[in-house]
């Protein structure tokens, strides 16, 4: 069975966005790129709510082609293009989208069936109102996640409520140059 793969910067106080989702207090460097590169091409399929999955397609389609593009916009780009996207929207309409799939009628059994195919995991990037449906569910199986030094007071939380505990167990931790320190956590059994 695959596995759902959260990957996600987070605030030390559990926010992933501001009130109107504003990530400029995100700290990104050519160290954070490599690492999380190293681990986005173990997925084949991507998982976004339709916010973040249409700032994710007003980018990262062409970031590659650009001549200023950097090595990670073009490393993502050509991962972009490449994996299945799984959108969770009641509002996209899907109209001949390449490598998208829009499920907007039962997301959980949908997502169930998509984690039941084979294939490589599946990362959930962003979307935290699809985290906290599918940790409602007891769907996720990974936590990658990028702690910022900054404490926010407020925002748009990662974890919402859910229905009963989840373990998990503290796989690696690496802290990198600019004080973001990536967690990785598997539930545990």
């Amino acid at each position: 069975m695959r596995k759902i793969v959260i990957f996600m910067h987070i605030s030390l106080d559990g926010f992933v966005g501001r009130l109107k989702g504003e990530m400029d207090w995100i700290q990104l460097e050519d160290e954070i790129f490599d690492y999380a590169g190293k681990r986005t091409k173990e997925a084949d399929t991507a998982l976004y709510g339709r916010v973040t999955w249409q700032m994710m397609e007003n980018y990262w389609p062409t970031a590659g082609d650009k001549p200023d593009a950097t090595k990670h916009d073009i490393e993502h780009s050509t991962w972009y293009n490449k994996v299945e996207k799984v959108v969770i929207s009641k509002t996209v309409i899907e109209h001949g989208l390449k490598n998208t799939m829009i499920i907007s009628e039962n997301p959980v059994a949908e997502i169930r069936k998509i984690k039941n195919r084979q294939g490589k995991d599946i990362l959930l990037l962003g979307s935290p109102s699809v985290v906290h449906m599918l940790l409602k569910e007891n769907l996720i199986d990974e936590f990658w996640l990028f702690v910022n030094p900054v404490l926010l007071g407020e925002g748009i939380p990662l974890f919402g409520s859910f229905n009963e505990q989840i373990n998990l167990k503290l796989v690696l931790s690496k802290t990198m140059k600019s004080g973001v320190v990536c967690l990785h956590y598997q539930k545990s059994e």
